[in-house]
């Protein structure tokens, strides 16, 4: 879909989307509309209870007087209340109703908006935005119907005075977008194409952007003695990779990067300790926290961010097999530590303690976040609107937490306290990896924080109940998988930790 940016001009055909604000008034491009209809189209708005609020949209098909095929007015709410999210959701509802039709352009025309939060070049920009997260398909599996299903809209086009300004703002927003795509596709992907051989294979392919990519394979990870990350894929045919992206993008190229750890278990069957067969449904996306890592990877690069970086993704699958795994096993992880294995489906913890333990020790970061869809006990505290936040340090959680505000991917901070980690407590190794029945989100974060070097900032995020959704849609995700981590992790670079 091409998106582009142009001065306000008359509609010769296509679909437009203009805005009113509560009262409902106006915007300029409305107003003029409602005079070319003479009347017809306040007639509607009236005849719609329309009102401008937040979420209103009023449809006029072939409207009288207009050119265009579609008119669609869209409600803004109160001016001082519209900001980057509502510019989105806006857009992307609007692209939601036009897609059924058989438009092959529109033009979104809010010019003249005044007294918001968002004007202007941004307000362009975001309006495209909206747009383009809206406009992702996964189709590439589907052999019937395709002409039913086809996009026909193929152009948008965003209505500013700035237009040279908003392209430029757009391209850095279109980045992270992309870095979305890639991860819904991933997360998207059957478990029979994407095992962690492809998933490093694909990633091979991001060098383009700069990226430094490096693989290690099983042989490599024995000899640096990441037992607990081997144990998890030894069930499983498929080799289990080590994958490392760095973007060194600081004026300082000296500078310490900051490392984002991924948990990529491309298939989770629960191992020994085996998944009931609805349990295991959905479990491709087992790798979701991998997904993010890499889509944040690719925006960073994409949009040449001025901050070093490194991404390190555990892949593995974890199956039962002679060969997997069993309940009491004990593993020694690469940072000396043993470990009692006492559930094979609390395999994620495993994957990530050495894939923290090598970030850390090859690259010495400033901070370290990982992100992983690790406990069922997440999405019983917070459902599928926020993510878990567990952290070791204040400013980190709170620089989070505002990113994730900011980007529309939100979390909580969840406790951490060595009543929790007592709970881990192992009766013949180090410690054990489940705690329990209670707490299993918080002895989860416990267990990871045990891999966590002195004094290195660390944040963990579980993404178990926002990574895919199965229930109603959201308006910018029409799709299972969410991308959900490449924004916030984004934003928390931007905001945070760019020269």
């Amino acid at each position: 879909m091409q998106f582009t940016f142009a001065a306000a001009a008359a509609v010769e055909t296509g679909a437009l989307v203009v805005g009113a604000t509560e009262g409902p008034e106006l915007l300029p491009a409305a107003a003029k509309a409602e005079r070319a209809s003479r009347g017809a189209v306040g007639r509607a708005l009236a005849a719609s209870r329309f009102t401008g609020k937040s979420g209103q949209s009023v449809e006029i098909l072939a409207p009288a007087g207009l050119k265009v095929s579609r008119l669609i007015v869209v409600g803004l709410g109160k001016a001082e209340n519209f900001d980057a999210a509502a510019a989105e959701e806006l857009t992307a509802a609007a692209l939601g109703r036009i897609k059924s039709g058989t438009e092959t352009e529109v033009v979104v025309d809010l010019t003249g908006l005044k007294g918001s939060k968002l004007e202007g070049v941004d307000l362009a920009a975001h309006l495209a935005l909206g747009a383009k997260l809206k406009s992702y398909t996964f189709d590439r599996y589907r052999t019937k119907d395709l002409e039913e299903r086809a996009q026909t809209l193929k152009k948008i086009t965003i209505s500013t005075g700035e237009a040279a300004a908003a392209r430029r703002a757009f391209a850095r927003l279109e980045a992270v977008a992309d870095g979305v795509f890639l991860a819904r596709d991933l997360v998207n992907e059957p478990p029979n194409v994407l095992s962690p051989v492809e998933f490093a294979r694909r990633a091979k392919g991001l060098a383009k952007l700069g990226l430094k990519v490096t693989v290690l394979g099983e042989a490599q990870m024995k000899r640096l003695g990441m037992g607990a990350l081997l144990g998890v894929g030894q069930g499983s045919e498929r080799e289990s990779q080590l994958l490392v992206l760095q973007w060194n993008g600081s004026r300082r190229k000296t500078s310490a990067p900051v490392a984002f750890v991924g948990k990529g278990v491309c298939f989770d069957s629960g191992g020994i300790s085996l998944k009931s067969g609805a349990g295991m449904m959905g479990m491709k996306g087992d790798m979701g926290g991998g997904a993010a890592v890499i889509g944040t990877l690719r925006a960073l690069a994409a949009r040449k961010a001025k901050v070093n970086a490194v991404g390190v993704i555990g892949l593995v699958e974890n199956m039962p097999d002679g060969k997997a795994q069993r309940p009491d096993d004990v593993v020694t992880s690469m940072s000396g530590q043993t470990i009692e294995v006492l559930n094979t489906d609390a395999e994620g913890r495993l994957v990530l303690a050495d894939a923290l333990w090598y970030a850390q020790s090859k690259f010495k970061p400033r901070l370290v976040v990982d992100l992983a869809t690790l406990t069922g006990a997440i999405m019983v505290a917070l459902g599928s609107e926020h993510a878990g936040l567990f952290a070791n340090d204040d400013t980190l959680a709170a620089n989070l937490t505002a990113a994730g505000k900011a980007a529309g991917e939100p979390v909580w901070r969840m406790p951490l306290g060595k009543g929790y980690d007592k709970l881990i407590k192992s009766k013949i190794a180090d410690m054990k990896n489940i705690g329990g029945s209670h707490a299993g989100s918080i002895t989860a974060a416990q267990f990871i924080q045990r891999f966590v070097q002195e004094k290195t900032p660390w944040a963990h995020l579980d993404i178990a109940g926002v990574a895919w959704q199965d229930g109603e849609q959201k308006p910018l995700i029409p799709s299972w998988s969410t991308g959900w981590g490449v924004r916030i992790l984004d934003r928390l670079v931007a905001d945070n930790y760019e020269d």
